[in-house]
């Protein structure tokens, strides 16, 4: 998805909670009847590992006649993930690939030097109303892999590796965890999963990541004494195993990795090390120089003016 004008996600309250660095209570935007909550960047935290970048779409209902239409727009710098729960989006982009995005799967989208895609419901589906929920993180490359060429992989659910014990049901959506690896590339350690606690469960975030956090998707979590609901990212403190408990159950992402080691700029669509590089893919959108989405090339997103 494009980067929508709004503010920073607000910092959260302090808690006596010693496991956890921040808390970041997401900034909400409604585009075209479809609610999107950001929770990075942030002004106190731009990163966690890799990842520069989440949002939650929905949960929404889409009415008949209406549609998740994000018109083609450029990327440059990083991975897109966009990992759904409920609904279906049509991507496509200058590669020439078109994908029906289904829950479960994993649409890793790698612009490297430069790509264009778009996301929309898919054509087939627009008479009747739909849900959509999901998520969509960006991945900020590392320094020697931020001009690769571009890539786009899709990795089916019924292939990612999962796990189950004592109430406490977890998919491995990119990286490992618990000794299991998931079937999606990966430019930079990166950890990335999808756990639910079942009522009373709990689980013990190991601590082999060098950054991490999670995000309530559903239901409430405790941490150390502290109850977190949903729509929480918690980026937890480095160093110690953390347990995650719910007395009434609870939905939420596991996210980080190593850090990157310096600094990203972040500008609309745009992830790189340096700011000139960001001014360079801003002039080449404005002028053209992106290539078209074969299939969907009489629309697109302006550069924003500011």
């Amino acid at each position: 998805m494009s980067f929508f004008p709004a503010r920073d996600p607000e910092p959260g309250d302090a808690f006596s909670c010693d496991a956890i660095e921040l808390m970041v209570i997401p900034n909400a935007k409604d585009i075209g009847g479809f609610e999107v909550r950001r929770a990075l960047p942030t002004a106190k935290r731009r990163l966690v590992g890799p990842f520069i970048f989440f949002d939650r779409m929905g949960p929404a209902i889409l009415r008949a006649g209406k549609a998740l239409d994000v018109r083609p727009h450029p990327h440059i710098g990083l991975s897109t993930v966009t990992y759904l729960f409920d609904g279906k989006i049509r991507h496509r982009d200058s590669l020439g690939t078109e994908m029906v995005i289904s829950p479960g799967d994993v649409n890793l989208m790698t612009a490297g030097r430069g790509i264009v895609h778009s996301e929309r419901t898919p054509e087939e589906m627009r008479g009747a109303p739909m849900s959509v929920s999901g998520l969509q993180t960006w991945i900020a490359l590392p320094d020697h892999k931020e001009e690769i060429a571009p890539v786009f992989e899709n990795t089916a659910s019924a292939t990612l590796p999962e796990f189950s014990a004592e109430g406490v049901t977890g998919r491995v959506v990119i990286g490992e965890l618990e000794g299991m690896r998931a079937p999606v590339t990966t430019y930079h350690d990166t950890l990335y999963a999808d756990i639910r606690l079942a009522p009373g469960a709990s689980y013990s975030i190991p601590a082999d990541a060098e950054e991490r956090a999670i995000y309530v998707l559903d239901g409430s979590v405790v941490i150390s004494g502290d109850r977190f609901p949903e729509n929480r990212l918690l980026v937890l403190k480095p160093g110690d195993e953390i347990v995650v408990s719910a007395e009434n159950g609870a939905h939420f992402m596991l996210f980080g990795g190593a850090s990157l080691g310096s600094p990203r700029h972040i500008w609309w669509n745009f992830v790189s090390s340096s700011k000139e590089r960001i001014e360079q893919a801003k002039e080449e959108w404005k002028t053209g120089r992106f290539d078209i989405v074969p299939g969907d090339d009489k629309e697109f997103i302006p550069l924003p003016e500011s």
